[in-house]
């Protein structure tokens, strides 16, 4: 794609900041915002990544992938600021998730250990994981006050703190699992996923580019099920002190 023909696609950014403008949805602020922030920060990590793939270096690959777990880290803590050591629980949750993976992929020869390989994969993972993490810490914190008096009755009839939190627990993983699930039953019928759209573009085999996709797909499922589960077996003991009492969260820091 030429600078001309991407200059084009800015055709589809005039589209919602007229209706924005005519339905007075005052949008327009944010959209023009959005749109220089990722051009800005799509060339930056373009130009990056061509430096990182010509070095083929280790040191830049791992920096790389730090700096995307530090990203994504920064971003999920805010949803979970008032849970108690919260930035170390998405720190491990997401760390572990990028070990197994990339350890899976590399030791059974699925995938080269090369930058073109690890840093896209781990950039699905991590992102995916992110979204995953803000989807269940949402839906937790949202349980937990929902159902704050039935947890204290638990705790008051001598149940500990991991019965008491249990269901909310176990239906906050299941809720943030479901859009991946429900995702993977429509690919190919309802959508073309991304990175195999993105393949069949620049020229390759469709069925290659299925193949790859497939991969990603059960990476994104391990993905779900590990974040949501990792994360919320962290969290739930700092929800109680040592009286086994129920620590109130506060809205405002959701």
């Amino acid at each position: 794609m030429s600078f001309t023909s991407l200059a084009l696609t800015l055709i589809f950014v005039l589209i919602p900041l007229a209706l924005s403008k005519t339905l007075k949805l005052e949008l327009e602020k944010d959209t023009i915002i959005a749109t220089i922030r990722s051009i800005i920060q799509l060339f930056i990590i373009g130009y990056l990544l061509q430096f990182v793939f010509d070095s083929e270096s280790y040191i830049f690959i791992i920096l790389m992938v730090i700096l995307m777990i530090a990203a994504a880290v920064a971003n999920v803590r805010k949803k979970g600021l008032s849970i108690k050591g919260i930035t170390w629980k998405v720190t491990l949750t997401l760390t572990f998730i990028e070990i197994l993976t990339q350890s899976i992929l590399i030791g059974l020869n699925i995938t080269p250990p090369t930058a073109q390989y690890i840093i896209p994969i781990s950039g699905m993972m991590i992102g995916n994981a992110m979204v995953l993490s803000i989807l269940f810490l949402n839906r937790f914190i949202s349980e937990i006050q929902a159902h704050e008096d039935e947890i204290e009755l638990i705790l008051s009839l001598g149940g500990t703190p991991k019965q008491a939190i249990h269901m909310q627990l176990i239906h906050s993983i299941k809720a943030s699992m479901i859009p991946t699930i429900e995702t993977q039953k429509t690919v190919g019928l309802v959508q073309l996923p991304g990175m195999m759209s993105g393949q069949i573009i620049a020229g390759a085999d469709p069925v290659q580019a299925v193949m790859f996709q497939l991969l990603v797909l059960f990476l994104l499922l391990t993905n779900a099920t590990i974040s949501s589960a990792m994360l919320g077996f962290l969290t739930y003991p700092t929800l109680f002190n040592e009286r086994m009492q129920l620590i109130k969260l506060s809205t405002s820091e959701q």
